[in-house]
């Protein structure tokens, strides 16, 4: 697979290329951008399958880049040092990235992953759905990218009614009455989903506060669901809940 490097600092971009190089037989660098306009025409040039983007440059970030390449076909692992913001956007969309400064074994493990899935029928880039995800601000129309043991569920934000602790794994309800088993913990999704008005309600379940439709008093009292489940709500959790209802 031919790649591209995108990066404004010359030091990262030399460290990621002798990496790929030494690490990563499948690929070969075609060549290195500095910038949004000089990653474009390098992209435009050699059509790479797989494009290492620095998310923070001047004169426009690798949102930008995404965004002005069109259709494009390369999947995308996003390079950063550390920013919540940008982490939590990643996420959602189960984007490949990696953190400055980056370590071998976690570049190897992205690219191998990027080859075994775009080899199969149903790839999908998870690109284009982190940058759908940012054009889109209306919430909970916004998607995620959900790991299974067998790949990947891209699933609207609002189909999810609650989700529900199985040890290390997440269990998905979903408003169509699927059920999915996802490879992540309840903590990952309830850091990922509290900005689309998700809420732990107890250690053991996350609900989205939109598809509440009866709540009942108690200690911590008990909610309804528009699937017609009924969950306990912790009485340490009592107080927020009902404040998201004021």
């Amino acid at each position: 697979m031919n790649v591209i490097i995108v990066d404004d600092e010359q030091d990262s971009r030399e460290i990621l290329s002798n990496y790929l190089s030494k690490y990563c037989p499948q690929v070969t660098v075609k060549a290195t951008a500095n910038s949004v306009k000089t990653g474009l025409k390098a992209i435009a040039l050699h059509s790479p399958e797989i494009v290492f983007l620095d998310i923070e440059m001047p004169y426009g970030n690798g949102f930008d880049l995404l965004d002005q390449a069109g259709d494009f076909q390369f999947e995308t692992v996003f390079v950063t040092a550390y920013d919540n913001y940008a982490i939590q956007a990643l996420n959602q969309s189960a984007a490949y990235y990696l953190l400055k400064p980056i370590d071998i074994d976690e570049l190897i493990t992205a690219v191998n992953k990027i080859v075994t899935e775009k080899s199969k029928s149903d790839y999908t880039q998870h690109a284009k759905i982190l940058l759908e995800n940012i054009q889109n601000n209306k919430d909970q129309k916004r998607k995620i990218m959900l790991p299974t043991l067998e790949g990947f569920e891209l699933i609207t934000i609002c189909e999810i009614i609650y989700c529900k602790a199985q040890d290390n794994f997440t269990e998905f309800h979903l408003s169509n009455g699927k059920k999915l088993l996802i490879c992540k913990t309840l903590k990952y999704f309830e850091e990922i989903l509290d900005q689309y008005n998700f809420l732990r309600i107890h250690r053991s379940h996350l609900i989205n506060l939109n598809e509440i439709t009866k709540y009942t008093k108690g200690k911590g009292g008990f909610v309804t669901l528009s699937n017609s489940i009924e969950l306990e709500v912790s009485s340490t959790k009592k107080k927020e809940l009902l404040e998201r209802f004021n």
